[in-house]
């Protein structure tokens, strides 16, 4: 699973008791994080301003569509040349530029043409090249998101029960195609009476990556969503807070990978917390 998208920020520890004043300061926590999450997903390069992914395996001749300079795979980086208007780092350049993949925001990518944000991405060895640009149609007509109400029935605590080894399992992405995803253990909590298991991805800063789905997806959520969590305490226990459960990115456009749940995530249970879709998202359409 990719690292934690801008604005979707771990949840602190779940309060532990029914203090009025334990849920009131979890209550305004999550405020703010609805405030960052909110900017994070409508940010001049965020991802409502994706127009396009281009594979590199897919133009033999380097030529992207609307993108100048060539552009080609070369081993563990990407070669671009002739690239006329365009800023590899900050600075205009001549010859040919050596890419790696960008981990950052999208308006730190390596490289920029006038207002858009060219970022290179790998995916099990294949290379692509991400648009962002901050006047895309999708970005200026965004309807909001739907988002229950905090409850604090949905700030739970879980345990990560690390796998001995790494695991990785093929799943369908958003795009089509099937991906490997890595799996790093389980993650295990109690919700309205009953035990639930969650396989989930290690995160870069050891936080929790989950993906799932619940008897609300593809009705009244998404057909699945994002949750992610601080590192785990020493003892293995760690905040489950539904309440900050995301949609992924596919769900705010079409160029994105997007793993499905893996075999195991779709929970028995109804997660009424959290982003749910699109506002109007439910007329119409499926999740």
């Amino acid at each position: 699973m990719s690292p934690v998208p801008p604005g979707t920020a771990p949840a602190p520890a779940a309060p532990t008791g029914t203090d009025p004043a334990d849920a009131n300061a979890a209550l305004a926590d999550w405020r703010r994080w609805r405030a960052a999450r909110a900017q994070a997903v409508t940010a001049p390069w965020g991802p409502l301003s994706v127009i396009g992914t281009h594979w590199l395996a897919d133009y033999p001749d380097g030529l992207l569509p609307d993108i100048p300079g060539r552009w080609r795979a070369a081993g563990e980086h990407v070669s671009l040349t002739r690239g006329a208007g365009l800023l590899v780092r900050g600075r205009p350049y001549a010859g040919e530029a050596l890419l790696d993949a960008d981990t950052g925001p999208a308006e730190r990518a390596q490289v920029a043409h006038r207002r858009r944000r060219l970022t290179v991405l790998e995916s099990e060895g294949a290379w692509a090249v991400r648009v962002h640009d901050p006047d895309a149609p999708a970005r200026r007509a965004f309807p909001g998101l739907e988002v229950s109400p905090w409850e604090a029935r949905w700030a739970l605590r879980g345990r990560f029960v690390p796998y001995e080894s790494k695991q990785t399992v093929r799943v369908p992405n958003a795009d089509g195609h099937e991906r490997g995803l890595a799996l790093g253990g389980e993650l295990r909590f109690s919700a309205e009476g009953s035990a639930y298991v969650l396989r989930v991805g290690v995160q870069p800063d050891g936080g929790l990556g989950v993906i799932f789905a619940d008897t609300t997806s593809g009705a009244g959520s998404h057909r699945f969503r994002f949750l992610f969590t601080p590192a785990p305490a020493p003892d293995g226990t760690v905040p489950v807070d539904f309440n900050r459960a995301v949609l992924p990115p596919c769900a705010l456009g079409p160029h994105f990978l997007c793993p499905f749940p893996p075999p195991g995530n779709t929970l028995g249970l109804a997660v009424t917390a959290g982003e749910r879709r699109l506002v109007d998202a439910g007329a119409g359409q499926p999740g």
